[in-house]
């Protein structure tokens, strides 16, 4: 349907965003834009707003209009604008799925590295199905059993993107800091659950684009403890974003003063983690522990 007006996604908000920075920044009323391209000004504001389509070559007008002739840029800009309309591969599982979990896989599909400190749970990318249902439930206050068997099956489809990703692009970088408390979490119903967990997190890893570091019970106070926050990074020229969890879903931090806090948190936690491999004797020696 031609007339069918286009969807404020995450990625036209990043693009409409990137777009009126790069013309205030070329000392451009919105006006004179929308005139050197030949539009009205109200089809202008829409793109800017997020609510109307720009093709790939209109970007890279728009770019020239502004200055902005560097390749890495007018690459990712035009790239961003091919993508905008693209349905989310998390479509099939429907409604569970809420619009922040959308904006959040919707970055985490564009993002090269996530760093990641949960000081009471595994992390999405590294948690097994069992854990994952386990988790989902137990936090899910007001899910019903069938809603809880389909966020763990997305999250599960979610971690595809350790492994491969399409068009070419590199596996998700991932550096996690977990929290020893949560390697030592159990469960009634699934009484193998934690054990292979641990297993999974070994098996992970073995992945080198994926670092494990494990915050120890008697170690010292860090950031890290305070609660689950992830620290996304993208190619140039787009900025950090960190997302931040809590029981009624999650936000976003953007902008670089208010970023580089997290960022400096991060490495807090990451120094007074375990190392890498003294990381991985601590949860060998957790599951070695554990019944079998």
């Amino acid at each position: 349907m031609p007339n069918q007006r286009a969807v404020p996604t995450l990625r036209r908000r990043r693009l409409g965003n990137e777009l009126r920075r790069r013309r205030t920044a070329a000392g451009l009323e919105s006006r004179a834009a929308a005139e050197a391209m030949g539009w009205a000004e109200s089809k202008y504001s829409r793109v800017e707003n997020a609510k109307g389509r720009v093709t790939p070559q209109e970007v890279e007008s728009l770019l020239k209009l502004f200055g902005a002739e560097d390749p890495q840029v007018v690459t990712a800009l035009t790239n961003l604008a091919k993508d905008a309309g693209k349905r989310g591969w998390w479509r099939p599982y429907g409604d569970v799925v809420t619009d922040s979990y959308r904006d959040f896989l919707d970055l985490e599909a564009d993002a090269e590295l996530e760093q990641v400190t949960a000081p009471g749970l595994i992390p999405g990318l590294l948690q097994t199905g069992g854990y994952a249902r386990e988790i989902i439930a137990a936090t899910g206050l007001t899910l019903a059993q069938d809603e809880v068997h389909a966020l763990a099956e997305l999250r599960r489809a979610r971690q595809a993107i350790l492994t491969t990703r399409s068009g070419g692009q590199a596996p998700l970088k991932l550096w996690a800091v977990i929290h020893e408390a949560a390697l030592h979490m159990t469960s009634v119903e699934q009484p193998h659950m934690m054990r292979e967990q641990l297993r999974h997190l070994l098996d992970m890893t073995d992945l080198p684009n994926v670092t494990i570091q494990v915050l120890d019970l008697k170690g010292t106070a860090s950031p890290g403890l305070v609660g689950v926050m992830e620290v996304v990074h993208f190619p140039a020229p787009w900025p950090t974003v960190v997302n931040l969890e809590n029981l009624q879903g999650s936000h976003f931090v953007e902008g670089t003063e208010d970023v580089k806090v997290f960022e400096d948190a991060f490495a807090r936690v990451v120094a007074a983690a375990l190392s890498v491999d003294d990381s991985r004797l601590k949860i060998r020696s957790i599951m070695n522990g554990m019944d079998t």
